[in-house]
């Protein structure tokens, strides 16, 4: 039988305090009053004492309304009903489709054991040069984009949903704005991708205890069928809005602040949900991207620092373009040298270019006189970012590195590359032919 209570010790934000025995972290409750119902979940246990989120908020409520326990944690129901299916922060409908009741599994959860992990070994092609060659995204890989508010990161994202070789796609939007979750819901649709994704959108207009709730269930329901055998890529966005929902919650609760507010325990709340990115041995996978905005391009902020020690690197959105400098894939190593002779060599000779252009770039600025040297860096330095660093550009790997090549052979001899000569004599007169 459920156990209810009818008195409320103190109400704050979203937050309530009551007494109550024998519930546990992590518990359901229904908030029933004169104002209608509401779920809520238990986030503090002390003693004879739970503190429940309320994810309606608490306006409305009084002391004397009835907190009913369920008995259980959250839970999410999963099946392939859900494809094609936009649903809210706290998993209801938000579609105008019918709720799902069957197959109800638990939310949340600890992460997969890394003793039966598989190491991340195969390439994802994402059809966008700036990745594919330079920074590979690997199946099973966590990576989050670092970006200041305003960068387009939203529509990596999308172009990443819909060219990305994946079984199932899911995305968590967390403090969106009404018409970022329309231009993903459009994206999807337009790009034929629907029938294989599932949205959890939380808005800015929102309950915020509901915002902790979608990187939970956007997770749980890409582990049950990465457990099926199934690809998923999970994007999340934007983790920063999440961890200032944390922040205000433990405000509320009177927690002792950590570093600029947050909860001392950030650290552990991001990682919690970083390392459901898994690869398991018969073939499913959760490959997981996630947006990080950083305020005023910091990246010391507490949440781009805390989180640089969780994942396997980062992709650094400045000024429109995946910044090669500021952009590093750990797990590239595991696969780029399967995908042809020439990648890292290609990889390595285009950037080191690069960034003597750049540094080219700086001396003109301080009006140094241009060597011929110099002006062969500039020019390519420009075709780079036009034909290979825009997002405008759309293709293969292969047909990607062999723009690379072209592109050396329109402004450098083979010599001044860097590049072995073998791999020259292979690919230059290739693409001189």
């Amino acid at each position: 039988m459920n156990k209810y209570y009818t008195k409320i010790d103190n109400l704050a934000g979203n937050v309530a305090t009551l007494k109550a025995k024998g519930v546990g972290y992590d518990e359901l409750a229904v908030v029933e009053g004169k104002w209608g119902k509401s779920l809520a979940q238990v986030i503090r246990v002390n003693g004879d004492s739970a503190t429940i989120q309320i994810f309606a908020g608490t306006r409305g409520v009084s002391t004397g309304d009835k907190v009913t326990f369920l008995g259980s944690s959250m839970r999410f129901s999963f099946s392939e009903d859900l494809f094609g299916r936009v649903f809210s922060g706290s998993g209801e409908a938000r579609d105008g489709r019918g709720e799902l009741t069957d197959n109800l599994v638990e939310v949340g959860g600890p992460a997969v054991n890394p003793a039966i992990r598989l190491m991340p070994n195969r390439m994802i092609p994402t059809n966008i040069p700036m990745i594919d060659v330079f920074n590979t995204l690997v199946e099973g890989q966590k990576l989050p984009i670092f970006s200041i508010p305003g960068e387009p990161y939203n529509e990596l994202l999308a172009r990443i949903a819909l060219q990305a070789e994946a079984d199932v796609i899911i995305l968590g939007g967390m403090g969106l704005k009404y018409d970022e979750y329309l231009f993903f819901k459009n994206k999807l649709e337009q790009g034929g991708a629907m029938d294989h994704s599932i949205m959890f959108i939380h808005t800015a207009s929102d309950p915020v205890v509901e915002c902790l709730q979608t990187p939970d269930i956007a997770l749980t329901v890409a582990e049950q069928f990465a457990l099926e055998g199934k690809k998923v890529l999970c994007l999340l966005t934007d983790m920063t809005n999440f961890a200032n929902a944390l922040k205000e919650i433990s405000i509320t609760m009177e927690q002792i602040p950590s570093n600029r507010g947050y909860p001392g325990d950030l650290y552990s709340q991001l990682a919690s949900r970083y390392e459901k990115a898994v690869v398991f041995e018969d073939g499913g996978s959760i490959t997981l991207i996630a947006v990080t905005t950083m305020p005023g391009d910091d990246v010391t902020h507490p949440v781009p620092d805390n989180t640089g020690y969780i994942t396997e690197g980062q992709f650094y959105l400045k000024g429109g373009v995946i910044d090669p400098f500021g952009s590093l894939s750990r797990l590239k190593q595991q696969v780029n040298g399967k995908t042809r002779d020439d990648h890292r060599a290609i990889m390595d000779g285009c950037i080191q270019l690069y960034s003597k252009c750049r540094e080219t770039r700086e001396k003109r600025a301080m009006g140094f006189e241009m060597s011929e040297w110099d002006n062969k860096l500039l020019s390519y330095g420009d075709d780079f970012e036009k034909k290979i660093m825009s997002f405008s550009n759309n293709v293969g790997l292969f047909d990607a590195l062999d723009s690379c090549w072209k592109l050396l052979s329109d402004h450098f001899e083979p010599r001044e590359t860097g590049i072995r000569s073998n791999l020259c004599e292979k690919y230059w007169k290739k693409e001189q032919a």
